[in-house]
């Protein structure tokens, strides 16, 4: 299936007011739901006899020697203890801004708050604005400007506090 007709389908189905759609074909099936007050997610998987899953790289085991100090770690922990992290609800790429000309959504220091948009993610040649559900003091972008993100990628770190 191509992505413009996965971008059709989702269009008609949010136009429509239905909740689910399942099609499945030999060669694929594709399942998309919509949860209320939420956006549309759309899971698709690919028959085995299309295309054979590639062969998972194998993990890097790096050793470390048993006697080396962490003292670092334990503050770090505690400062980003009561951190709130805005995380990417879909897969795309993330924008700082509107257009290259256009001041940040948000920048480290700004204080937002509940609803107020942070960032954009562009999928599909849609760009959604990603609004915060916490008010609170940015302390950290964690993803540079037009760099991919996958779902639940870490963005931001809000001090609620502030």
């Amino acid at each position: 299936m191509k992505p413009s007709e996965i971008k059709s389908l989702i269009d008609f189905i949010s136009k429509s007011g239905l909740n689910e759609v399942k099609i499945e074909t030999e060669e694929f099936k594709i399942s998309v739901v919509r949860e209320p007050e939420q956006p549309t997610r759309v899971v698709e998987t690919v028959a085995a006899a299309a295309a054979a899953p590639a062969a998972a790289p194998a993990p890097v085991v790096s050793q470390v020697p048993a006697s080396t100090p962490a003292p670092a770690a334990a503050p770090a922990a505690e400062t980003n203890a009561n951190l709130v992290t805005i995380k990417a609800p879909m897969i795309g790429t993330f924008y700082k801004s509107a257009n290259p000309e256009s001041p940040a959504f948000a920048n480290v220091g700004d204080k937002i708050s509940a609803g107020q948009t942070v960032c954009i993610i562009e999928a599909m040649k849609l760009f959604n604005e990603i609004e915060s559900e916490v008010s609170g003091t940015i302390v950290e972008i964690l993803v540079d400007d037009a760099t991919p993100v996958e779902f639940d990628t870490p963005l931001f770190l809000v001090d609620p506090t502030k």
